[in-house]
């Protein structure tokens, strides 16, 4: 990103991370353009290095499985040129309250431009998933949910302290900034637009 959109996005950033979420005790949040979550360093499919200053691209490595019981890993990012991730939990009143927003700014997009992909938290692969699916009808987040297990405990949830936290990927699963806290569709629509314009 160039110098103004990145203070642009890292005000955002901050704006919304002053915003309600439900807090638990955690390890630190990545908040910003250039910290990710607690991961490995795993060279770009496309070879490309970061420029002279610039951090190195962190990547993820995870796999689970949707309500549906389809596996997903991060193979899904190469399907979008930004992926959102938003990790939330069923006892979460600023979560669910977002879910609707976050609902329709999926549907507004081509899925090979945005996709959003929920993780619950607080629910774990194997364990009743009732609860998880009627939020989702009710709130109309009518994209992929992924159920915690060790492989997204490692990869994403470790570095999450509280929800709503909301992290994005690009098309090649470089991590590009987190938000802690629930935000308005149209401050969302902000962050994905200003993103997509740099990928």
């Amino acid at each position: 990103m160039n110098a103004l959109r990145k203070m642009t996005f890292s005000l955002l950033v901050l704006s919304l991370a002053l915003l309600c979420g439900c807090a638990k005790d955690g390890g630190g949040l990545p908040v910003g353009p250039t910290t990710g979550p607690d991961t490995t360093n795993e060279p770009p499919a496309s070879g490309a290095s970061s420029s002279e200053g610039e951090p190195a691209p962190v990547y993820i490595t995870f796999e689970g499985t949707d309500l549906e019981g389809e596996t997903v890993s991060q193979d899904v990012f190469s399907q979008s040129k930004l992926t959102m991730i938003n990790v939330w939990a069923t006892y979460c009143d600023p979560c669910l309250r977002e879910m609707p927003g976050l609902g329709e700014l999926a549907s507004e997009y081509d899925g090979s431009e945005f996709q959003i992909i929920g993780i619950v938290s607080d629910v774990r692969e194997g364990e009743d998933q009732s609860l998880v699916e009627s939020l989702v009808q009710e709130t109309g987040a009518a994209y992929p949910h992924l159920l915690a297990n060790g492989s997204i405990d490692q990869a994403i949830l470790s570095s999450v302290s509280g929800v709503p936290t909301t992290f994005f990927f690009d098309g090649e699963g470089a991590y590009l900034g987190g938000v802690v806290g629930s935000a308005e569709k149209s401050a969302w629509k902000e962050i994905v637009d200003g993103l997509l314009e740099e990928r």
